[in-house]
């Protein structure tokens, strides 16, 4: 019976762990640069002045030279 408890513990500890780890990722690839092209392509204004797309989808990305 406690075997079954402390089993229970651990694969409920790494199925969580497993989607911290997706979110994460998740994050990451979501952050990168875009170019210029694409900010617009994404309803997005790219300022030169500090290399980020204001406004659409990608708002907020820094922009690729």
């Amino acid at each position: 019976m406690r075997i079954r408890r402390i089993l229970a513990a651990v694969i409920a500890t790494a199925a969580l762990a497993g989607l911290g780890l997706a979110g994460a990722a998740t994050a990451t690839a979501q952050s990168g640069a875009i170019s210029p092209a694409q900010c617009r392509q994404g309803g997005g204004t790219p300022d030169f002045k500090d290399f980020t797309c204001k406004g659409g989808t990608y708002n907020g990305r820094y922009l690729i030279d």
